[in-house]
């Protein structure tokens, strides 16, 4: 079976398309490469052994994503494909806006017209905005705090549309949470450009000395240790998830949402820790004042992944660290 991966160069694609040649498909990559790069097929390619077809197509060319269907045949579609730097969004939301959803539109309309109707979006946590309880299952309702969250409520709202016009569709809405980590062989893992928005590569950055100290914002939650809980998830349990989320789209018809987590939280100073026993050495950090619109804690609830999927994570903290500081400390320079 052969599979597009839409956003198939970025950190989360490329991992995914190493499990789904591992796991006996076929895949080809869609990428506008605006915040990844094809260094990244090539080293899906030497970890599989196995070719990938790489499209250097943006989704907002309708014609030239049509032309993709057109010239290759897909069993389905896993769609990456995104701006999202929550931060960012805030700051430019017409972008967001056009980028996410019009080139969400357009893939959508290609696949229609193609009669390829098997699709698993990356969709996002932040889906359960502010105010639901902890931890978040998949029947709450959804809102967002930001135009990055609101892109994917909208997308899996139109989605959901699309399925009740045709029940021919399938479609996975992967919710989830914090994607940590990088594939054991150290080739492929989250290298992004300045200063990065996340914890774990911000983290990665103080340890090769790049960045002077972690900034941990609010150290006085009621948490364990007073910093924020939050879901962190092995980018390569994602990546299985993702396979099985397909696996279970091509045998199955409707729309359904499913958490990717772990099922519990970890605070910001644990995974400091953690990581610093991975790069052996000791870290510098400073606690500052809390950022506007953070939760305290939040993870997800993933029994119905493991109901539908029979999936759940298999990696712990220590292996989502090492294998971090494996693939930051080989690119080091």
């Amino acid at each position: 079976m052969r599979i597009l991966v839409t956003g198939g160069a970025g950190f989360i694609g490329s991992h995914t398309c190493v499990s789904l040649l591992e796991s006996g498909y076929e895949v080809a990559v869609l990428d506008n490469y605006v915040n990844s790069s094809p260094a990244a097929v090539a080293a899906i390619e030497q970890i599989t052994g196995k070719k990938v077809l790489a499209y250097e197509v943006d989704l907002l060319d309708l014609e030239a994503v049509q032309a993709v269907f057109q010239k290759d045949h897909f069993d389905g579609v896993i769609h990456f494909a995104g701006l999202k730097a929550v931060g960012e969004s805030v700051s430019k939301p017409l972008e967001y806006y056009h980028n996410n959803i019009t080139g969400s539109l357009n893939l959508c309309r290609a696949m229609r017209e193609a009669d390829c109707k098997v699709l698993v979006f990356s969709s996002s946590a932040t889906v359960y905005g502010p105010v639901n309880p902890i931890p978040y299952v998949e029947g709450m309702p959804t809102s967002a705090t930001s135009p990055y969250g609101w892109t994917k409520v909208m997308i899996e709202q139109m989605l959901t549309d699309l399925a009740a016009t045709d029940p021919a569709w399938s479609i996975s809405l992967l919710r989830y949470f914090n994607p940590v980590g990088a594939h054991e062989s150290g080739l492929i893992g989250e290298a992004p450009n300045g200063i990065p928005n996340n914890l774990m590569p911000y983290i990665a950055k103080v340890a090769t000395g790049e960045l002077p100290y972690l900034r941990v914002f609010g150290g006085d939650y009621d948490t364990p240790d007073g910093t924020g809980v939050r879901d962190y998830i092995h980018v390569m349990d994602l990546a299985e998830g993702h396979v099985k989320a397909l696996e279970y789209a091509l045998s199955h018809t409707g729309v359904e949402a499913v958490n990717l987590g772990s099922g519990k939280g970890t605070s910001v100073l644990e995974l400091f820790h953690a990581y610093e026993r991975a790069c052996g050495k000791e870290l510098a950090y400073q606690i500052c004042p809390r950022r506007a619109g953070d939760l305290p804690a939040f993870w997800a609830d993933p029994r119905k992944a493991e109901a539908l999927y029979h999936w759940h994570t298999t990696r712990d903290l220590d292996s989502m660290c090492r294998d971090s500081w494996r693939f930051t400390s080989s690119h080091m320079g």
